[in-house]
C-alpha cells in the first residue's frame, strides 16, 4: 500500500510498548520487504504522555533516522498515538507523509479519521495541533481482538455519537444489535466501523477546517473534553467522558426545550446498554465553567454546545442561558 505513494525509504514507525510488542516485527518485516528501513519509537501508553515533551522526543527520534521530507510517519496505535504521531509529522521539517495505523475501536472510527492532530497543554485537551490529512489509513479490525474490553467499550461511545448527529436508522441498528456489536462478533463490528467513518468522512469532506457543519461531531466533547481535565486524563477514557458528555449535552438539549424528554431517554438507555458510564464526576460548577471557557470551540468568548432536536439531528448553539448550563 505505501508502494503507491512517492516516498523515501526511512520510516518511523511510532507505537507504545504493548503494541509494540504485539505487532512490532510484524510491520517491520512487512515494510522491509517493501523497501523501507523502518524504525520503532515508543512512546508511553495513555493520554498524560499527549504532550510537546513526548513530540520533542519524536523530532530527535526522526532526525536519529536521517529523515527527509518524503520519509513517512506511521501511526501504529489509539487515538493518542495516532494525535501525537500526526502532529509530529504535520510539525516536522514543516510535514512529511503520515500513514495511520489504528488498532483501538475509538482510533478506528473517530480519530484516524479527519485530520485532526494535537498534543495536551496542562489547561487544556488537543490546544496545540494542526489540521493534516494522513495519506493512508489502514483499520485492520483483527487488532481489536487484543484490545482490553473498557477501551473497546469507550471506543463505542463515539459510534453510538455518530447515530445521535447524523441517522437515526444506524442508531437503532446498535439497540437492535448490543449483543453483537459488544461481544465483538466481526461483522457487526465491520458494519459500526465502516458506517462510522462513512458518517465522518462525510461531515469532514464539506467542512475540513471546522468552520460550519464539522463542528457537529463534537456532540458531548465540551463537557467531556472538561472532566477529562480536570480529572488529569487519569479518571476516564476519552470515550468514556464522551459517554457521559452526551448523555449532559442531551439533558442540557431538554433544558433548552430543543428536544423531547424522551429522546434523551433513548441516548442515556443505549449508552448504559453499552456499559459506559453516564454520571459525571463531582467537579464544582465553577472549576468546570471555567475549563470550558478555555476550550478551543469557543469563539469570541461565547461556549458552543452541539445540542440534539431527534434521533439523527442536531444544532451548534451559542446562546446558552447560564442557568440552564
Amino acid at each position: 500500500m505505501l508502494r503507491q505513494f512517492n516516498l523515501t525509504s526511512r520510516t518511523l514507525i511510532i507505537t507504545n510498548p504493548g503494541l509494540g510488542d504485539l505487532y512490532g516485527n510484524v510491520i517491520r518485516t512487512s515494510l522491509r520487504s517493501a523497501g523501507f528501513e523502518p524504525e520503532i519509537a515508543e512512546v508511553p501508553d495513555g493520554e498524560a504522555y499527549k504532550t510537546l515533551e513526548s513530540a520533542s522526543k519524536l523530532y530527535d527520534a526522526m532526525l536519529g533516522h536521517r529523515m527527509d521530507r518524503q520519509s513517512p510517519v506511521v501511526a501504529l496505535g489509539g487515538g493518542v498515538i495516532g494525535d501525537l504521531a500526526g502532529h509530529a509529522a504535520a510539525t516536522f521539517m514543516r510535514g512529511v507523509p503520515f500513514i495511520q495505523a489504528p488498532t483501538s475501536l475509538l482510533a478506528q472510527v473517530d480519530a484516524s479519521v479527519g485530520g485532526k492532530v494535537a498534543v495536551d497543554h496542562p489547561r487544556g485537551k488537543n490546544l496545540i495541533g494542526a489540521f493534516y490529512q494522513p495519506d493512508l489509513v489502514v483499520a485492520d479490525t483483527d487488532t481489536l481482538t487484543s484490545l482490553p474490553e473498557r477501551e473497546y467499550l469507550a471506543g463505542i461511545a463515539e459510534v453510538i455519537k455518530y447515530g445521535v448527529i447524523g441517522d437515526p436508522e444506524f442508531f437503532q441498528w446498535l439497540e437492535e444489535n448490543v449483543k453483537d456489536v459488544s461481544g465483538r462478533e466481526p461483522s457487526a463490528m465491520e458494519h459500526a466501523i465502516h458506517r462510522s467513518c462513512q458518517l465522518k468522512a462525510g461531515i469532514v469532506t464539506e467542512d475540513e477546517r471546522e468552520m460550519g457543519n464539522r463542528a457537529k461531531l463534537n456532540f458531548g466533547h465540551t463537557f467531556a473534553h472538561a472532566i477529562e481535565t480536570t480529572t488529569g486524563y487519569r479518571s476516564y477514557l476519552h470515550g468514556e467522558a464522551v459517554a457521559i458528555g452526551m448523555v449532559m449535552a442531551a439533558d442540557l438539549s431538554v433544558r433548552m426545550d430543543l428536544c423531547q424528554p424522551d429522546t434523551a431517554d433513548r441516548i442515556r438507555q443505549l449508552i448504559e446498554a453499552y456499559r459506559l458510564p453516564v454520571a459525571p464526576p463531582k467537579i464544582p460548577t465553577p472549576v468546570m465553567l471555567e475549563t470550558m471557557a478555555r476550550d478551543k470551540k469557543v469563539i469570541g468568548g461565547r461556549m458552543r454546545f452541539v445540542l440534539v432536536k431527534r434521533i439523527g439531528e442536531v444544532s451548534v448553539e451559542s446562546d446558552v442561558p447560564q442557568r440552564a448550563l
